[in-house]
């Protein structure tokens, strides 16, 4: 299995930015999907998940209503759109596969496969 993050950069606080993970090796619309962030000195964080079916999605408080996670399952991508980006958003991005799941998982522990992050930075 693999899963390749891309979509990283520096943007200015308020700008957007679109994260995408292809993943190959795995039925990709059996597997909940995650992103994750992480922080420097901080630990993983849950930033968004999205069941198989694409029919729910759950977001952490910190990016409810400003970030967005899709996938499609043809081309076996998950995507996070993110808005209004704030320097607190600082971090690398980490995509995040698991199955079977009959709710959206919150810790990090509780997924099987990982992408190797991108990162993403927003200044002040």
């Amino acid at each position: 299995v693999q899963l390749q993050a891309s979509g990283g950069g520096l943007v200015q606080t308020g700008d957007s930015l679109r994260l995408s993970c292809t993943a190959s090796g795995l039925i990709f619309g059996a597997h909940l999907m995650g992103w994750f962030r992480q922080a420097p000195g901080k630990g993983r964080e849950f930033v968004a998940g999205i069941m198989g079916s694409g029919a729910r999605k759950n977001y952490a408080d910190s990016v409810e209503g400003r970030f967005t996670i899709s996938r499609d399952n043809r081309e076996n991508v998950v995507y996070l759109e993110m808005r209004s980006l704030k320097p607190e958003d600082t971090a690398v991005y980490y995509c995040a596969a698991v199955r079977p799941a009959s709710y959206i998982y919150t810790q990090s522990s509780s997924y099987n496969y990982w992408g190797q992050g991108t990162q993403v930075t927003v200044s002040s």
